[in-house]
């Protein structure tokens, strides 16, 4: 038996069946079908490849007979794929059938016929089609197929009119088609098993069902339509009866078949976002949407369609407000970055500002120095004062440096920090305006002016420092810069910052490449390795 219930639908198609799930294992198969999801056009290319070959022998086919059997290879491609052409080829099927004379053709064909219009919604029409057909003509499967579709029609309307009065009856007839074609099926069977299962289902006897399901499922030799359609009935019963981690485990996994069978009469994935958006997860379940309204869409199941429109607005709106909830946190970050980035600029003026005093205060100590030079007393005394000046100097243009470079680790490590929350949202905007917070450039330009400013109260640096060298052996600075990476090590060393650890955070660089930078600037000197920064220190300041 071939056809599927509207009724089934609305929690049909391919799974895998097991008996325990953890979270992580919907969370690996939620990632599954996502993967699948963005190759879907794939499996739809396979599709029409698949069709283009059988198109093809239909060309190639001359009599009545093999013209049936190509009609009827294409319209089982269509008929889960597109109703249009599934009722164009089951049309085909119906004349072919006519034109042959044998009334089981003709019974079969219109038979599919009426699957077609009803995939499509079409309910009255569907019965119309079914009321011409005479069943006590049908051999006994043909029979089974034609109650079993019946059986669906009742109940997709019973379904659709979502009415008491209604229910009551198109439901029992439903029931009663069922157990007319049970009738004809050997106890255990596949056929037999499915309609006790949907019979179990329509009466509401889960447990029953539950156990049917099961035992149909261990069958050999299933189709991967047949188990599809099945183990999603079996996701029903447990979305009813608990637990639901089974069920939406099973329809994560009969919406992964679906789209690699590239079957679009289908409503796993509509029930899979209905279910997801009932447990909170808004982005899955809006992705799931979408694509259950494009699919009843490219199919042309109307039913579909007003089902799913009926929960589609909801989704999209809490979406939209995830969304708007995740923008209003991007602007609080970025108003944070803002503010550090400001915080620099005021730190900066301060600092030079303290600096300009600092060299006002210079020059006046040396003005009186000279005025009191014969007194030795005195001059001892503004030497000192002098000293103490210069080291007040060294000390503050050290903590300025330190400063920026903790600034600049804590932009790192706000950006990481950031990357992280919105990456696991998916925010790709987001994540590209953090990226474009550029750490290297504001690192140079604070070396630059750590040089500009060094250089300022040790104007001779560079030449004394080269002046340690011979000529072939002298450093030479980088163009558009004020001191290399050497010179700056040694700069640090000056101000009196001569552990490698420290020097290393404030470069940015590791220890190690800091003691391999002063061993090989002290190997390539004539003075002794010993004594080399002893000159270094002893460079003047102006």
């Amino acid at each position: 038996m071939k056809f599927t219930a509207s009724f089934v639908l609305t929690c049909f198609a391919a799974c895998f069946f097991v008996d325990a799930h953890g979270q992580s294992a919907t969370d690996s198969l939620l990632t599954e079908l996502n993967n699948v999801l963005a190759n879907k056009n794939n499996y739809v290319d396979q599709k029409q490849a698949a069709i283009g070959l059988l198109k093809t022998r239909l060309t190639q086919s001359t009599t009545d007979n093999a013209k049936y059997a190509a009609y009827d290879s294409l319209y089982e491609q269509y008929k889960s794929f597109k109703y249009d052409s599934a009722y164009f080829y089951a049309k085909k099927l119906e004349a072919t059938a006519i034109a042959l004379g044998d009334p089981g053709v003709i019974a079969s064909s219109k038979i599919k016929l009426a699957f077609t219009l009803l995939s499509s919604g079409l309910f009255k029409e569907t019965l119309e089609e079914l009321s011409g057909i005479n069943a006590k003509l049908l051999p006994a499967d043909e029979r089974v197929n034609f109650y079993f579709l019946k059986a669906r029609t009742y109940f997709d309307l019973s379904d659709y009119d979502r009415s008491q009065d209604y229910f009551e009856i198109y439901n029992p007839r439903g029931i009663s088609c069922i157990d007319s074609a049970l009738v004809l099926c050997p106890p255990g069977t596949f056929s037999y098993l499915e309609l006790e299962g949907l019979r179990c289902l329509r009466t509401g006897d889960y447990d029953k069902g539950r156990q049917t399901y099961i035992a149909l499922l261990n069958l050999p030799g299933l189709s991967p339509h047949d188990f599809a359609v099945n183990a999603c009935c079996l996701s029903y019963i447990y979305e009813i009866k608990g637990p639901e981690d089974k069920s939406v485990d099973l329809l994560i996994k009969a919406a992964i078949t679906d789209i690699k069978s590239a079957t679009k009469e289908t409503v796993a994935i509509y029930k899979l976002a209905d279910l997801l958006h009932r447990k909170g997860d808004i982005k899955n379940s809006y992705i799931y949407i979408q694509q259950a309204m494009d699919d009843a869409t490219f199919y042309g199941a109307l039913q579909r369609q007003v089902r799913i429109s009926s929960i589609l607005p909801i989704i999209e709106a809490q979406w939209v407000d995830q969304i708007e909830h995740q923008k209003k946190l991007l602007y609080i970050y970025s108003a944070i970055i803002t503010l550090l980035g400001f915080s620099v600029v005021v730190f900066a003026v301060i600092i030079f500002r303290q600096l300009k005093k600092l060299r006002i205060a210079d020059e006046i100590i040396k003005a009186a120095n000279i005025t009191l030079q014969e007194n030795n007393i005195v001059l001892e005394e503004l030497n000192k004062n002098l000293s103490t000046a210069n080291k007040i100097k060294n000390e503050y243009i050290g903590y300025y440096f330190n400063i920026n470079s903790i600034y600049i680790e804590k932009l790192e490590s706000f950006q990481k920090s950031l990357e992280k929350k919105l990456s696991s949202k998916r925010y790709e905007d987001a994540l590209v305006a953090v990226k474009n917070l550029n750490l290297e450039t504001e690192r140079q330009h604070l070396f630059h002016t750590f040089d500009k400013v060094f250089l300022r109260l040790f104007p001779d640096f560079v030449r004394k420092f080269n002046e340690l060298f011979s000529e072939q052996e002298q450093l030479c600075i980088p163009e558009g810069q004020l001191l290399s990476t050497e010179h700056r090590i040694f700069a640090l060393i000056r101000m009196g910052i001569h552990d490698n650890d420290r020097i290393a955070k404030l470069l940015g660089y590791s220890v190690n490449t800091i003691y391999s930078y002063k061993n090989r600037i002290k190997n390539r000197s004539f003075i002794p390795n010993d004594d080399f920064e002893d000159h270094i220190m002893a460079i003047e300041a102006v």
